[in-house]
Order: C-alpha cells, then sequence, then structure tokens
C-alpha cells in the first residue's frame, strides 16, 4: 500500500451519477481475468438499474477519494455497521484508495458504537480486506441478474 493520503470528502447527493460511472469501471476493467463476460455484463449493469443502488447511496455513510475535481474511489457504510460498496477505477487501483477508505469507514462505525463491522468482498476486493485484518466467515453463491457469483461473507471486530 502507498503511503499517500488521499483526499477524502463525505459523498453527496451530486456524486451519485459518477460513483455509479466509478462501480462500472471497477467491474469491467479489474476483472476481466477473473469473472466471465456474462458475469461482468450482470455485475455492472447493478450500477446502472434504477432504484438498485440508491437507498444505500442516499442513506448510507459514503465517502470519495478524488483526484482533483475526478472521484476515483468511493466506500459506503449502509446500514453502519455493514461496508455495503467499495469500489475503485481501474486506473487508480493499488494507490492506496480502498485501504483508506476502509480505515475511514472503519473509524467512523467505531464512532457510531459498532463493535463489529460486515460486508461480503469479491475475488477482486478480497486480498484488501484480508490485508486490512478482516476475516472471511464464509463463501456464498448468490445470482445477480440471473448469473451464478461466488463472493466471501468477512467480519472484523473493531477494538
Amino acid at each position: 500500500m502507498h503511503a499517500n493520503c488521499w483526499p477524502l470528502r463525505r459523498m453527496l447527493a451530486s456524486d451519485h451519477a459518477e460513483v455509479r460511472q466509478v462501480y462500472v469501471d471497477a467491474v469491467l476493467n479489474l476483472s476481466p481475468r477473473i469473472y466471465s463476460q456474462a458475469q461482468l455484463d450482470a455485475w455492472s449493469a447493478v450500477a446502472l438499474l434504477p432504484g438498485v443502488l440508491d437507498e444505500t447511496l442516499r442513506s448510507g455513510y459514503g465517502l470519495v477519494s478524488c483526484n482533483g475535481e475526478t472521484i476515483e474511489a468511493f466506500a459506503v457504510l449502509h446500514p453502519v455497521d455493514r461496508v455495503a460498496l467499495l469500489y475503485c477505477r481501474a486506473r487508480s487501483h493499488r494507490q492506496g484508495r480502498g485501504g483508506q477508505l476502509l480505515v475511514s469507514l472503519e473509524k467512523e462505525a467505531s464512532r457510531q458504537g459498532v463493535k463489529k463491522l460486515r460486508s461480503e468482498a469479491s475475488y477482486i476486493s478480497h486480498p484488501l480486506f484480508e490485508r486490512m485484518g478482516w476475516l472471511t466467515v464464509e463463501k456464498e453463491q448468490l445470482l445477480i441478474g440471473g448469473v451464478s457469483f461466488e463472493r466471501f461473507r468477512i467480519a472484523k471486530s473493531l477494538a
């Protein structure tokens, strides 16, 4: 992880269209060697389907990592004990943004009295979560747009 400290700020309602673009970019450009084309199509479509991410983006505690005015990565707690979203543009991958966002969400959850965080990690994000001290609870199967996926249920106790 880079020692860079990227500027983070709270996600605004006006950021929602751009964070959806970050989501699609991350899925389509970081995952092609791991996931099939059918999986990539189904997964990336989630960001653009009306209603699917609306509640999480609107009600969650969201942070964005920017390069100038451009959002390069984002993460959302929703509810307060779950990391619901963590995505980074391919061009900004492996710069420490995901780790910085995760640490910030952990601090916010702890501030709000959360003792244990939970999430679901893809094969792309799972190594980051593990490096950050998260433990795998189990692998699970799910359907996204009728396409089968495998992911990891993960958790971390907050001291």
